[in-house]
């Protein structure tokens, strides 16, 4: 049995059907003189560019910016910039002018006193090496807003150290973060006015293995690290303490992931919060280590949508943190305002007076017990591992996921300032699950 498109005229030769029947419909478009035209003008415009396209923290396709209007994107050269006494390049500031899409800069070891840069490129490298170089702000500052100011597109910032950032008014910055994907790996930011300041915006920042220490102005409105309204904030394995009467860390970003960290405001310190998510958002907490000494500037560890919600998701997820409040009167673990979506607390371990839910907040909160320093290995050192006879063991519950990101722990904090991964799934509450038979912490 054969079908229509079998059937070949004279001269004609085996083509696949629908190959067939295009010729023919076209040679009957012949014969007839009806012709299909294609004017330029009916064919779309070319899609505008809105920057690279990137997965966030979550896993989220986003784009990050491009170029403003005005800045000229330039090809991306690759060129290594070596910047040291001994170098050509003696200057980071001369280095900040030269450098071009896609290059890397090199510091060297060593103090760089007053030379304070603008770093507009994308695709860039910054790495201190042979040591970690020391940028000392020495009284100046560029654009009168910090050491570093960044606003670039995609740039990288690796092992290096910001010192002693002060303008007029009170806000000066180690790094002032005003545009683009910034990423900041192993580096150490202490008594500027502000470690990190960010503006707002479709921005992103990621922090990674660093210190934020003595950052503040005194005056309660400058902190260790202080993010603007960004697009999402990502922060893990960082050491956060003695901030100056400001906070540890403070984000008004849309998502925020803060992963297996150590906030503890220590002997001396003057921290206010040691976490605030002023205007909500989405906000994982996980496996961080949150203390809060005997004399702080305010009586709560995690302050949520206190100057209102200005986000279309409000969302808070603590899992598996490990509180401690020294104040002997009682603090509060938790206070959040009404109007959010979610607070999700699981597994978070408390050493303190008051329960996780003191303020009476409508959430979910599960296995969030409350302990005395007897099942910590020392607790008054921050040494938060659970000692092996404790009968915690066994007592984690499961948190699920949320928004497709799962809630439960795979890394845990080392002091100081990195993390390591969990070789098993977690069976204990708090941010610790190693147990006393290893001497780290």
């Amino acid at each position: 049995m054969t079908d229509s498109y079998s059937k070949l005229g004279a001269g004609e030769t085996a083509r696949h059907p629908a190959s067939t029947l295009c010729r023919r419909i076209l040679a009957l478009f012949a014969l007839t003189g009806v012709w299909l035209t294609c004017q330029a003008n009916d064919l779309p415009g070319a899609p505008q560019y809105l920057g690279e396209v990137r997965r966030d923290a979550s896993g989220r396709l986003v784009t990050v910016p491009s170029p403003a209007a005005g800045e000229t994107a330039t090809r991306p050269s690759g060129k290594v910039l070596k910047v040291g006494p001994n170098q050509e390049i003696r200057l980071i500031s001369t280095a900040a002018k030269l450098a071009q899409d896609g290059d890397t800069v090199e510091i060297e070891a060593g103090d760089y006193p007053a030379d304070v840069a603008v770093w507009k490129q994308n695709d860039l490298t910054i790495r201190g090496v042979g040591g970690r170089p020391r940028l000392i702000a020495a009284g100046a500052s560029a654009e009168g807003k910090g050491i570093w100011v960044i606003r670039g597109g995609r740039i990288v910032v690796e092992n290096l150290e910001f010192t002693g950032a002060r303008v007029p008014d009170r806000n000066g910055a180690g790094i002032r973060f005003e545009r683009g994907h910034l990423i900041v790996r192993n580096c150490r930011f202490h008594d500027n006015e502000n470690g990190i300041l960010s503006g707002s915006g479709n921005m992103m920042l990621e922090i990674e293995d660093s210190e934020f220490g003595h950052n503040g102005a005194g005056d309660g409105y400058s902190h260790n690290l202080y993010v603007g309204a960004i697009q999402s904030l990502r922060v893990t394995g960082s050491y956060f303490h003695h901030a100056k009467a400001g906070h540890l860390l403070k984000s008004r970003a849309a998502e925020n992931f803060i992963l297996y960290n150590r906030l503890t405001d220590e002997a001396g310190g003057r921290a206010s919060y040691e976490l605030e998510f002023p205007n909500g958002g989405i906000a994982y907490a996980i496996g961080n280590i949150i203390q809060q000494n005997a004399t702080p500037e305010n009586a709560v560890l995690i302050s949520y949508g206190a100057e209102g919600y200005k986000h279309a998701a409000n969302q808070l997820y603590l899992i598996n943190n490990t509180m401690h409040d020294e104040r002997p009167q009682g603090g509060y673990f938790l206070v959040a305002k009404p109007g959010f979506q979610v607070v999700k607390a699981y597994n978070n371990l408390l050493i303190g007076k008051r329960p996780l839910n003191s303020g009476g907040i409508d959430g979910e909160f599960v296995n969030n017990p409350n302990v005395e320093w007897e099942p910590f290995v020392l607790p008054q050192r921050h040494d938060y591992r659970i000692k092996r006879e404790s009968p915690l063991h066994r007592t984690w519950r499961d948190p699920g996921s949320a928004n497709g990101f799962s809630l439960v722990p795979v890394r845990e904090y080392v002091h100081p300032a990195s993390t390591r991964p969990l070789t098993t799934t977690p069976t204990l509450p708090g941010a610790k699950q190693t147990l006393q038979p290893d001497n780290s912490n």
